[in-house]
């Protein structure tokens, strides 16, 4: 090797040291319409539980879905199955085309909500495009919830909290001052969907917005950037 070949080879050095400093964002494949995951404190092992395919068509039509959703406060003990879990999370935000789009209308096509379901078994970030859970915390946080909702008895007896969040700035990219009524928007939208689909499977569900914002955060270990909007406790009715 020649001695001209060193600086050669120091550039090149130089540059890889770059590529890799700027970390995956200077990777040329990475595709610019990918959301940037939402990304909170964790009590144990990122566990994902792959979701059941959902249904395309179900018991009971839209009209009868839209003629029995009542809010129900009340629920029995017994735990909701995977397949009820997956199908009302993605009435919620579930993919519906090859090109992302989604089962609520999203100004922009932006999609600043985030969906969490809290169980028995723990806390879980649903993931709208693999339609899977990732595990959040291992341990029951349903009655931390409660608390911080006014320690309302829905949502302290509900086998299931779907807890929805938004990250505003989102939407604002492209909205400006008008990203929170958007965002207010679609999040009306993607709730409804829920207790439709609850009503649907044959269960009861009620919209929760009282309570304690900061203390809902806390308990989520939110994101800085997410702020929580709404919860949707469900389970069979109780009578």
């Amino acid at each position: 090797m020649t001695a001209n070949a060193f600086p050669t080879l120091r550039r090149t050095a130089l540059l890889l040291t770059v590529l890799v400093s700027m970390g995956h964002s200077a990777l040329p494949d990475e595709r610019p319409d990918q959301l940037p995951a939402v990304e909170g404190r964790r009590d144990g092992a990122a566990e994902t539980i792959r979701l059941p395919p959902p249904t395309l068509r179900g018991e009971r039509s839209l009209e009868e879905a839209l003629a029995r959703r009542r809010s129900v406060r009340e629920f029995t003990d017994e735990r909701l199955s995977d397949a009820d879990v997956g199908q009302l999370l993605w009435a919620a935000q579930g993919i519906t085309h090859d090109r992302g789009s989604r089962t609520a209308p999203s100004a922009g096509a932006l999609y600043p909500l985030e969906l969490y379901a809290a169980t028995a078994d723990g806390l879980f970030h649903y993931e709208p495009q693999a339609h899977r859970l990732v595990r959040r915390a291992s341990r029951d946080l349903r009655p931390t919830i409660a608390k911080a909702a006014l320690s309302q008895d829905a949502v302290r007896s509900a086998p299931l909290l779907v807890v929805m969040t938004a990250v505003y700035e989102r939407t604002a990219v492209k909205y400006g001052d008008r990203a929170a009524r958007y965002v207010h928007m679609e999040a009306g939208h993607s709730a409804q969907n829920v207790l439709l689909q609850a009503a649907a499977l044959g269960l009861g569900a009620v919209p929760v917005g009282a309570f304690d914002d900061a203390a809902l955060a806390r308990a989520l270990t939110l994101a800085d950037e997410e702020r929580p909007l709404y919860i949707l406790p469900v389970g069979r009715p109780r009578d």
